[in-house]
């Protein structure tokens, strides 16, 4: 398993990438999809790597507690080399209840995860709606569990998101996510 750190090319402020992504719903989705809540939540993950299993009751509950947030899981993994990351094995996934996201979307073409700078699983991207645009507010840690069996005791991800939606600034340290890399197809 290689582990690597997220070094976004996104700054604060910066407006979020457009995407248009099939879900597992089988319904297309775009940024315009979430333009009715107060803030979205981006985050690259997939379904085989343990950093990612690790956070989908995180994620399932931010989905099911914040009405204004969406939650949107980006697969971008190389299905062909990790089948379990398939579009039909992330169908299973949303079925049997293990995610529970908003959104769940795969991108197959691998655009959407360089153009937002992803580079491991699960990295986070936070977005607050403004003047009609989501503008990135926190990019970093979920919370302070840095490894797949580890507790954690400080969910930056909340405090960020309970910022966001008070209407003030987020002030986090922005430290990089830690996970799987992403699974890039050869080129």
């Amino acid at each position: 398993m290689v582990l690597k750190e997220s070094e976004s090319e996104l700054e604060a402020g910066d407006v979020a990438p457009e995407f248009e992504l099939e879900g597992v719903d089988e319904n297309t989705h775009s940024l315009a999809s979430f333009a009715d809540n107060e803030a979205l939540l981006v985050v690259f993950t997939c379904n085989h790597c343990p950093y990612a299993q690790a956070k989908f009751d995180l994620l399932n509950d931010l989905s099911a507690e914040y009405d204004d947030v969406a939650v949107v899981g980006i697969n971008p993994n190389d299905a062909d080399e990790y089948p379990d990351d398939s579009f039909e094995a992330m169908q299973t996934y949303v079925d049997d209840g293990t995610i529970e996201y908003d959104a769940y979307l795969r991108d197959e073409s691998q655009d959407v995860a360089r153009a937002y700078g992803a580079v491991c699983t699960p990295d986070p991207f936070l977005f607050a709606r403004s003047d009609g645009e989501f503008r990135l507010v926190y990019h970093g840690r979920l919370d302070d569990a840095l490894n797949p069996d580890d507790e954690p005791t400080r969910f930056h991800i909340r405090e960020a998101i309970d910022a966001v939606l008070a209407g003030e600034a987020v002030d986090l340290e922005w430290q990089p996510s830690q996970g799987c890399s992403i699974k890039w197809k050869d080129e």
